[in-house]
């Protein structure tokens, strides 16, 4: 599975609500497809994708577009994201203060390593991308800012689930535990035995679990509390990031991560 492909089903793993066809709902995925779209859309497109009628579809977009949620290209007719979205969504990311803080620690870091580096938090009990900047190798990665990792399977989510809130892993254990590949950890006793080692070590990692071939490594950030913030991480091939990574990349994974924490106004080790 590429990539880009393999990101879009990780952003896709959620329940549909029972109501999925309500008018709210469907204005959301609207919106949702549309912003998630790589160009304008056509009436007939989204009419298709939400198996719905064009004056369903077309009155759900003069509702979002009088919002300003959504804007109509004069030329060619189709819809794209509009202005409110995109500062709806600056406002969002400035409540995340770790976004603001470790930009310049995850570009040193990709530049230390020549591995791409990702940071995430929790939101609702989801791990969610924060950032991505894009490694040296070239190998990219689709993974896209809200893009939802899994908590068993990913090095991001075992970080959380070991440094996290302290009933994460019960409300993670109450669900099925995917398997996303033949090696991912999908059973309760593997899982505690990973999060035992990751604990007493500081850094989870995810050999081939979401994605063949892929690995990452993560590090919790702490906040002023001393509480889990989130998660940084470097990612690669297995051939680049083997399953027991360099000590080289350990130690400067620990390093952003610990700058990052003390501008948060951490104050331990």
């Amino acid at each position: 599975m590429p990539l880009r492909q393999a990101s879009a089903a990780l952003q896709d793993e959620r329940a549909v609500p029972a109501n999925g066809t309500g008018t709210t709902d469907l204005s959301l995925r609207l919106l949702d497809f549309l912003a998630r779209s790589a160009e304008p859309v056509g009436l007939s497109e989204l009419a298709r994708q939400f198996q719905a009628s064009k004056a369903t579809i077309h009155r759900h977009l003069q509702t979002l577009a009088y919002h300003d949620f959504v804007r109509q290209d004069p030329a060619t007719m189709r819809y794209a994201p509009g202005i409110k979205l995109f500062i709806l969504g600056e406002r969002l990311r400035e409540r995340f203060d770790i976004l603001g803080v470790a930009r310049s620690e995850m570009v040193r870091l990709r530049d230390e390593t020549g591995h791409a580096v990702t940071l995430s938090t929790l939101v609702d009990d989801q791990v969610v991308v924060l950032d991505l900047i894009q490694g040296h190798s070239i190998v990219n990665f689709g993974t896209q800012p809200g893009t939802v990792l899994p908590l068993h399977a990913s090095a991001h989510g075992k970080v959380a689930l070991a440094f996290g809130p302290e009933d994460l892993l019960r409300r993670c254990l109450a669900r099925p535990l995917k398997a996303w590949t033949p090696h991912t950890v999908s059973t309760r006793a593997a899982l505690e035995r990973d999060l035992v080692q990751i604990k007493a070590r500081g850094w989870a990692t995810s050999p081939n679990q979401v994605l063949q071939g892929i690995n990452g490594i993560a590090v919790p950030v702490f906040n002023h509390a001393g509480r889990y913030a989130g998660g940084i991480s470097c990612a690669g091939t297995v051939q680049t990031i083997p399953a027991t990574p360099s000590a080289a990349i350990i130690k400067a994974l620990k390093r952003a991560a610990a700058q990052i924490s003390r501008r948060l106004g951490y104050a331990g080790k």
